[in-house]
């Protein structure tokens, strides 16, 4: 294990991410756009992407930097029994789909976390949010996937290994957390009740 060169590598990948800045903003904004329609955010990915999610929904929902309401969101990738009843029941790539047929509005919109692009639970699930209305948000590696065809927006980021796609998705959720916060404090938005 060469700790200098993953760090090198994380470096890079950052310095890389710099040319995504604009994309990111455009899903920030897509976001608030979401939000300010009272839709929320949907979340939804495999493995650490589902831990990904998970965290991203918790910051949404306790709060990012800033005392504020709470932003409406939900991992799809936490309620066990839900997963293993539709994993049983029909097929692990139907996890997303059930789940968003359920939840899922037209005001909505849902940020789909995979690394490779191609998780089909992944790609079923934006099918099926598409399908409802929703705007979709990819996060990907640097190849896009299958799913970089299939989302509204891609946010690719620049790396072929997966720790390190990981790493850039996290920062990547928490720019956006941060805008979005920023922007809906500074309209009153997200007003603190009591």
């Amino acid at each position: 294990m060469n700790f200098s060169l993953a760090l090198q590598q994380h470096f890079e990948v950052f310095e890389k991410l710099h040319h995504q800045l604009p994309e990111i903003e455009t899903a920030a904004a897509v976001v608030v756009n979401a939000l300010q329609k009272k839709g929320k955010v949907l979340l939804i990915g495999n493995g650490g992407s589902a831990a990904d999610a998970q965290h991203l929904a918790a910051e949404f929902i306790g709060r990012f930097k800033q005392e504020r309401a709470a932003i409406p969101a939900i991992a799809l990738t936490t309620d066990t029994s839900v997963l293993t009843c539709l994993s049983n029941d029909y097929d692990y790539t139907y996890i997303f789909t059930r789940q968003l047929e359920a939840l899922c509005r037209p005001e909505d919109v849902v940020i789909a976390i995979s690394t490779s692009g191609n998780s089909l639970n992944v790609l079923n699930g934006v099918k099926t949010a598409k399908n409802m209305g929703a705007v979709c948000i990819a996060l990907t590696g640097q190849n896009g996937g299958k799913l970089e065809g299939l989302a509204d927006f891609c946010i690719k980021a620049p790396s072929q290994d997966t720790a390190r796609i990981q790493e850039a998705h996290i920062f990547i959720g928490h720019v956006i957390c941060e805008y979005v916060e920023h922007t809906l404090s500074a309209t009153d938005h997200l007003k603190k009740g009591v």
